[in-house]
């Protein structure tokens, strides 16, 4: 016998560049890999050669599975006890992982396989392998020895010092079962002297006699044992796990003289797989309460989204049956301002506007609060200057300051930048409603608003705002109460004065999550100091001046508007502000009627309404964008403010977004200002058009990598060529079967095909986002009705392994003429 030949392996699986992968991982060792691709031909190969230290399988295979496969080995004598290993894409299944080693398995490997820790793992159970090949070799010899010393009726000093020098317990039994021999191991493992154990019954110091009688008589019945597990038993009551494994010696007549028996201890081995039992029951009663738990924080989690659904919808509800009636009734009265009006007229017209204004700052608020509520509270990174920004929403309040008889003063700055990244929207929302709380409060002196920088890097700069009055000031009991919601600091402080005590509220909500502080200092009739902190960003770009008078024009005068909207009022007020613009207007009941005419006429713009009958504003704006190719300027008006995304809106092509009720400035604003960059973009669009041309004919990013397989391979050039050659053999035939089982409907071919897909993609470098791909797939293939998504996940796959093997193929034809 051979102790240093190489060790064989059975590795099988059914994809030849995994049985390719496994070979070279484990090339550098001293192994012999024998390939199987199918549990048939595993089972073929086992009937004849059954000296395997270890089998590496696949769990998943066509015709007969891993499991079935392992449960067949398990029935083979001889192999009973050969370490067997699984190899699977996905691990997440307690109920598979226990099936599998009920089946016969000793451990699991998750694909793409880890070299180091397999090598590892093999490294283990080959060295258990080795190990009990020794002692089968030196039974061989003690039964030659023996041979030797009846032949010569005496025993040689060397057996005897071979035996002794054994640190596992070596038994020489008679065929009645007594002892007639042992080396000194034994003497110290059963604590009984050499004297004392000779002649006795080999089997009484077992704790299982009966079995231990087994194993006696099956050493003489086939001439030897192995691996035959025994608990032997210390005269003080210590217990040590042991494998037996022995032979019959002969005389020269070929009579059976006796039998030598070695035991392996194997007791820490045994408490270590009690261990990982005792753990792996643990674990699944770990599994099965967090899974209990997980459950019960889905439906606690589910039932918090219910009301907060059922909030949001009805402040949607509330936000759009409010604001569609105040955009007519805000909107016309502003119409009404610029006719010729008696003085109680004017008198009318402005209750009914204050009025309207204070409406619709209670639904902003409310809104606001809901947003931050619901996590929906988004800040945009736009680049704005700092200064004009500042002085043109302070120019809201002069009116107001005028007729209270106060002073507003700004204080900036100088070292401050001139243009800044972050949300100028959000600032001023900060801004406007500390500012109107100090106007509310304030009936003599002044208000001041400071800006000072108070921190500078190459990267930001830390900013520090002040909103100081002369106004009634705050109790210091109520400072720590203002920023809550509903809050204000008396409880009179509504009837008096007005409001809702929800504008402080919002403002920390604003400043918080921008990685900025506010706080207040007041005392009572003397006045308040707001401070609050906030970060922006530095940069070289310039602002976006959306505070700035856009002019128009004069191309771009008789400019043709289409405006789509459901109702008439609505329709009214739109057709009366197109008119006061200068602007051609046609209006359209919903997006099918819209799309119509835009058809049949040509426009320079499009005003939007997201929600109307049969067809609303997002389905026809998609497809305006996909179905007629128009790149028209679309602006959306709403007024659902809570549900309205602005990213959906971009996503489906809007160029724009206006709350209702529309400001009729800032209508015109956005108009021309889209009007004369669509101006700009299409004076632009011949370069555009010759620079797109250069890049399509450049390469296109590579997908695959092969340094892996460079590194597996050792460079090795023919091995390279074969792995690639595997790869496009076997990848197309796999994305075909997954994209017509798609078409098929058949959702089990389809997970088994993607399953085989899990590995190919880190064999040539292809990024790791498809392998979680295929593994979605695999998971969706549970759920037919999630068919759009698996076919979006199968064609992003197919794209990605047409251009693998476009590049798989140029590095084939460049490695075969380098050799």
């Amino acid at each position: 016998m051979k102790i240093n030949s190489p060790v064989k392996i059975l590795l099988v699986d059914d994809l030849p560049e995994n049985l390719f992968a496994l070979e070279v991982i484990l090339s550098d060792e001293n192994y012999s890999c024998v390939k199987a691709n199918s549990g048939n031909e595993a089972l073929k190969i086992l009937l004849h050669q059954q000296d395997f230290a270890l089998i590496l399988i696949d769990v998943q295979m066509p015709m007969m599975d891993g499991f079935e496969t392992v449960e067949l080995i398990r029935q083979i004598d001889k192999l009973k006890h050969v370490p067997i290993i699984f190899l699977t894409a996905s691990m997440d299944n307690s109920v598979q992982i226990f099936k599998g080693y009920q089946a016969g398995a000793v451990d699991y490997m998750i694909k793409p396989l880890s070299p180091e820790i397999l090598r590892a793992k093999v490294a283990v159970f080959v060295d258990l392998h080795t190990k009990n090949q020794e002692l089968l070799f030196q039974a061989q010899q003690l039964k030659k020895l023996n041979t030797d010393l009846n032949a010569q009726k005496l025993r040689s000093d060397y057996s005897l010092s071979l035996i002794e020098a054994s640190y596992d317990p070596l038994f020489a039994i008679s065929p009645e079962g007594k002892i007639t021999d042992m080396n000194n191991a034994s003497v110290e493992v059963t604590g009984i002297e050499r004297q004392e154990l000779i002649g006795t019954d080999f089997f009484e110091y077992f704790t299982e006699p009966e079995k231990a009688l087994e194993v006696y008589k099956k050493v003489f019945e086939k001439g030897f044992i192995a691996d035959s597990p025994l608990i032997l038993r210390h005269k003080n009551g210590k217990v040590i796990h042991v494998l037996f494994n022995g032979a019959v010696y002969k005389d020269d007549k070929e009579n059976v003289m006796g039998a030598a028996i070695v035991a392996r201890d194997v007791t820490n081995q045994k408490r270590i797989e009690t261990e990982l039992i005792e753990a792996k029951i643990f674990a699944e009663l770990a599994t099965e309460i967090a899974e209990e738990a997980k459950i019960n924080a889905e439906n606690a989690k589910a039932i918090a989204e219910n009301a907060m659904k059922a909030k949001q919808q009805f402040l949607s509800n509330m936000s759009h049956e409010i604001r569609t009636p105040m955009n007519a009734i805000i909107g016309f009265t502003k119409v009404l301002f610029r006719t010729d009006l008696t003085y109680k007229q004017k008198e009318y017209l402005s209750a009914i506007k204050i009025s309207g204004d204070a409406l619709i700052v209670l639904i902003n608020d409310i809104l606001d609060l809901a947003k931050v509520d619901a996590g929906k509270m988004t800040f945009e990174k736009t680049p704005f200057k700092m200064d004009s920004s500042i002085t043109a929403m302070l120019h809201l309040f002069e009116n107001k300051i005028q007729e209270k008889n106060l002073k507003l003063i700004k204080e900036y700055d100088p070292k401050i930048p001139d243009v800044l990244v972050g949300d100028p929207i959000r600032l001023h929302q900060i801004i406007l409603n500390l500012v109107s709380n100090a106007v509310k409060f304030t009936f003599k002196g002044k208000i001041t608003v400071s800006v000072d920088l108070l921190h500078e890097d190459h990267e930001k700069v830390i900013l520090k705002f002040d909103v100081t009055d002369t106004g009634i000031g705050i109790s210091e009991e109520k400072i720590g109460t203002i920023f809550e919601n509903f809050q204000q600091a008396t409880s009179g402080t509504s009837k008096l004065y007005g409001g809702t005590g929800l504008g402080l509220a919002i403002v920390k909500q604003l400043v918080e999550p921008q990685g900025g502080t506010i706080r207040v200092n007041s005392i009572i009739h003397e006045g308040s100091t707001f401070s609050f902190t906030l970060p922006f960003q530095k940069t070289n770009d310039k602002a976006q001046l959306e505070n700035e008078v856009t002019k128009i024009e004069s191309e771009l005068k008789n400019i043709k508007v289409l405006v789509v909207e459901d109702i008439p009022l609505n329709q009214l007020l739109m057709k009366t502000l197109l008119d006061d613009f200068g602007f051609e207007r046609d209006i359209a009941e919903n997006g099918k009627i819209a799309i119509e005419k835009l058809k049949e006429k040509e426009y320079e713009i499009v005003l939007m309404d997201l929600q109307m009958p049969e067809m609303n504003g997002f389905e026809a704006t998609e497809y305006i964008r996909k179905t007629m190719k128009s790149t028209i300027p679309i602006i959306a008006l709403t007024a659902d403010v809570t549900t309205v995304d602005l990213a959906k809106c971009k996503a489906v092509g809007m160029d724009d977004y206006l709350a209702k009720p529309v400001d009729e400035k800032q209508l015109y604003n956005k108009i021309v200002s889209i009007l004369n960059q669509s101006k700009h973009d299409k004076s632009l669009q011949n370069h555009i058009d010759k620079f797109e041309d250069s890049i399509a004919t450049e390469e296109k990013t590579r997908c695959i990598n092969l340094g892996y397989l460079n590194q597996r391979t050792k460079s090795n050039p023919k091995l390279m060529m074969e792995m690639i050659a595997l790869y496009l053999g076997q990848v197309p035939p796999l994305v075909h079967t997954m994209k017509q089982s798609l078409t098929d409907q058949n959702w089990s071919l389809l997970a088994a095909s993607a399953h085989k897909m899990i590995p190919s993609f880190s064999i040539v470098g292809i990024s790791s986002n498809y392998e979680n791909m295929a593994k979605k797939i695999q998971e969706l293939a549970t759920v037919p009705e999630k068919s759009e998504e698996i076919k979006e996940l199968v064609q992003e796959i197919d794209d990605v392994c047409q251009q693998a093997c476009v590049e798989l193929n140029e590095e084939f034809e460049i490695i075969r003429n380098g050799l």
